[in-house]
């Protein structure tokens, strides 16, 4: 699936006003998982990163209300991205480090951050969303069909394994691999409307 997904602004809107309790937690399973995976693969320790995770949102939560769409300005995502960087760095600049001596190459090295920190931070995102919208869909189906879609769409299983697993034939696993994926496709999509 090829989904550049966009944090729809009607989510970013209810987030803002502060009272939607529901649109905060569907904002915070979206972010949270894509802030801890990054942190962890910058080198936090585990329970650091969801440390972090914990004091971006809610520096998001203090903050969101001042950010406002504009096409000449950056995506929300790219806020939010340089938020996670910025917090990122100053916990691993905490941490006591072996200090090191760097050439050219630690500076061409370190030059490249932001570039890879950003396109992490969108492949993160895209993982999550699929995520989410995963579990989102999961019990409109029944379980030999999800489970054929995901031993043969996730974990890469043939799918004569999957029909084996399933007791579905081959062809209703293609069938609930290819219905499965449709209906995240969708909700994905729905994701990305705007509601208004």
């Amino acid at each position: 699936m090829s989904i550049n997904p966009e944090t729809r602004p009607s989510l970013i809107r209810r987030v803002q006003a502060g009272t939607d309790a529901e649109a905060w937690d569907e904002f915070s399973a979206i972010y949270r998982p894509v802030i801890v995976r990054l942190a962890v693969a910058k080198g936090l320790q585990a329970e650091d990163a969801e440390d972090l995770a914990q004091k971006v949102l809610m520096s998001v939560a203090k903050n969101i209300k001042r950010w406002q769409q504009d096409e000449k300005r950056a995506r929300f995502r790219t806020w939010l991205q340089r938020v996670v960087r910025n917090a990122t760095l100053n916990a691993l600049t905490r941490t006591p480090r072996d200090a090191a001596v760097g050439g050219t190459a630690a500076f061409e090295v370190l030059s490249e951050l932001p570039q890879r920190d950003s396109e992490a931070f969108d492949r993160e995102w895209r993982r999550e969303t699929l995520h989410w919208a995963a579990q989102q869909v999961r019990d409109e189906f029944q379980p030999a069909t999800w489970d054929a879609f995901w031993l043969t769409a996730v974990e890469g299983q043939s799918p004569e394994v999957a029909a084996a697993r399933t007791g579905k034939s081959i062809g209703a696993v293609y069938i609930a691999r290819t219905r499965v994926m449709q209906r995240i496709r969708a909700k994905v999509e729905e994701l990305l409307e705007d509601e208004s």
